[in-house]
């Protein structure tokens, strides 16, 4: 009778067992509270009539049948599109230069990709402005050289905002194509060389084919990234640049027509939706990862063909060029246009910081390069400042109380997933991942409409909070990375000498992952220290961050005192890489 009984109760432990998951279940939480559930709510509102409640269509009515609004969606897809197309025209010969470095010169050379990167965009947008003023850097020298008779327009354009999005982009494209093309065996290059190919062609058909997933993921973020981008476009477009972040702005916070904001919100967010299917549907979301494409797509037949004959096309044309170029140029200039051309991307990345690092120094009281003089006022005014200390001290807190916040969740859950074989073990990772795929600025007012209810607006808690939902998935990516190569025999090793699961992880597994965990921590201290869009919606005019006070400032005034908080944002952000790379060589040693 007791084996009766006992089986039933014994069932339902079995089946619904969820095993080391069960780390997750805090991130699960936090995310579906301040995640989901506002993205979901903000998009409830576009189907909702303000008078009566009832589900409507006619704010997505409103958006096509109205020429202004449809046109900014236009321009919204087709600046997103062209950043993207550039972005990775410019970025892949720099990171296929990369990937063929030797490790110890690559984790250098990378610096100078990762810099531009975690720069601030505030930061790099008021370097543009600097550069490609009426009066700036670029019209300065074709006027001294003769080579312009008047000044161009290369602001408030479409021009301007290409060349800041580009700018911004390029090392996101960079960065995620690198860890697919070092993955890639150079012997299959070189073996396609001993069959008779030419370099063209064993690049184009063995090599290209290989890096298609990390150039396409690169796409991918790169794309819906440029989607949600308000602060390029702001600082160095015009009006005909207008893009869909800004309206969403212009609509929750002047007009406060949250329907409508919805509305818009949801297109961006479909958008980003149908680009993540299709590359779902190509290449497998799995890849992302760094696994195996799961090749979902059954008919890929006549697309290969079609493929490979298009990709044998452009060998031909590339070897006949090469050979033209070489009998031209020499071989000796020619086996170095490779290496000429990222010392000019790097100059390309580097100089907004090359421009701004004097001006925080001028004399002057205007913005003028080079700085007819050099001095410390613009810091002594800064540091002066009650405004701009409170909004640093407070970047400061926030940043660090969101570090801690998103390693700890993102630790729990990372090593939830590195233990677990569930089949649910996918979809929680790509859940983890989804804050990075939705545009920020659907985000941010997702959780104005929630923290206005709950009263979180203009609190520390709120920046927090919105904070660790944009960090999560860096710190769990950085921390889920290193547990890849983790001996869990260690950890057995230890239970078999008496340690239980939390001594285990305490004493051993901790200590061994602290480059992750540390790198996961910086990381996400500066997606909190540059963060700007929750900042907007969520800080107030008394709780302002940083990166809000100098927007602020921009929209008001361009004024040397923002080039010197400028320059701190760059120290602090560099000192924090370099500590990052410092600790990953000194784990790797």
């Amino acid at each position: 009778m007791t084996a009766v009984v006992s089986q039933p109760l014994s069932a339902p432990s079995r089946r619904f067992r969820f095993g080391p998951l069960w780390l997750a279940a805090p991130g699960l939480a936090f995310l579906v509270i301040f995640f989901l559930v506002p993205v979901a709510r903000l998009m409830g509102l576009s189907l909702e009539n303000a008078d009566t409640g009832a589900v409507t269509m006619m704010h997505y009515s409103r958006i096509f049948d109205t020429d202004v609004y449809f046109r900014v969606l236009l321009i919204t897809f087709r600046i997103a599109a062209l950043t993207t197309l550039f972005s990775l025209l410019l970025g892949y010969p720099l990171a296929y230069w990369l990937a063929r470095l030797p490790d110890y010169r690559r984790g250098t050379m990378i610096l100078l990709v990762m810099v531009p990167f975690w720069t601030s965009y505030l930061v790099k947008s008021f370097a543009w402005v600097i550069v490609l003023g009426r009066t700036g850097v670029v019209n300065q020298i074709g006027l001294k050289l003769g080579l312009l008779s008047q000044p161009l327009e290369l602001l408030h354009n479409e021009f301007g905002v290409m060349v800041g999005m580009v700018h911004a982009m390029t090392p996101l494209a960079v960065l995620t194509m690198l860890p697919v093309m070092t993955g890639i065996d150079r012997r299959l290059t070189q073996a396609s060389g001993t069959l008779g190919a030419t370099p063209a062609k064993g690049f184009w058909l063995v090599y290209f084919p290989l890096s298609l997933p990390g150039a396409a993921a690169a796409g991918l973020l790169t794309f819906i990234s440029s989607l949600g981008f308000f602060i390029v476009p702001a600082l160095l477009g015009g009006r005909q640049q207008t893009m869909l972040a800004q309206l969403i702005i212009v609509q929750v916070q002047e007009i406060l027509n949250w329907a409508f904001a919805g509305a818009l919100a949801a297109l961006m967010l479909a958008a980003a939706l149908l680009t993540c299917w299709l590359y779902d549907r190509v290449f497998g979301l799995s890849s992302l990862s760094g696994e195996p494409s799961d090749n979902k797509t059954g008919n890929k037949g006549v697309l290969r063909g079609f493929g490979l004959a298009v990709l044998d096309v452009l060998a031909r044309a590339c070897s006949t060029f090469s050979t033209s170029v070489t009998r031209v140029l020499g071989e000796a200039i020619s086996s170095r246009m490779l290496g000429f051309y990222c010392a000019l991307m790097f100059a390309f990345l580097m100089l907004p910081t090359l421009v701004v690092l004097p001006i925080g120094f001028t004399s002057s009281q205007f913005l003028e390069f080079p700085p007819p003089g050099y001095g410390l006022d613009w810091f002594r005014a800064y540091f002066s400042s009650d405004l701009w200390v409170s909004a640093t001290v407070r970047s400061f807190g926030v940043a660090f109380a969101t570090a801690v916040a998103a390693t700890a969740i993102g630790g729990f859950a990372a090593l939830a997933l590195a233990r677990s074989n569930s089949r649910w073990r996918g979809l929680i990772f790509a859940f983890f991942l989804a804050p990075m795929i939705v545009p920020r600025i659907v985000i941010a007012v997702g959780l104005f409409y929630l923290f206005a209810q709950m009263g979180l607006v203009a609190t520390d808690l709120g920046l927090v909070i919105g904070h660790t939902v944009l960090a999560l998935p860096f710190a769990f990516v950085a921390i889920a990375a290193v547990l890849k190569s983790y001996d869990w025999r260690l950890d057995q090793a230890a239970a078999t000498l008496g340690a239980n699961k939390f001594q285990a992880l305490r004493f051993v597994t901790v200590p061994l992952i602290k480059s992750g965990l540390t790198a996961a921590f910086l990381f996400a201290f500066i997606t909190s220290f540059d963060e700007l869009t929750v900042a907007i919606f969520v800080s107030g005019g008394v709780k302002t961050t940083l990166p809000k006070q100098m927007w602020d400032d921009m929209i008001l005034q361009l004024n040397p005192t923002l080039a010197a908080v400028s320059v701190v944002v760059f120290i602090v952000v560099t000192t924090l890489l370099l500590a990052a790379e410092r600790l990953r060589r000194s784990s790797q040693a």
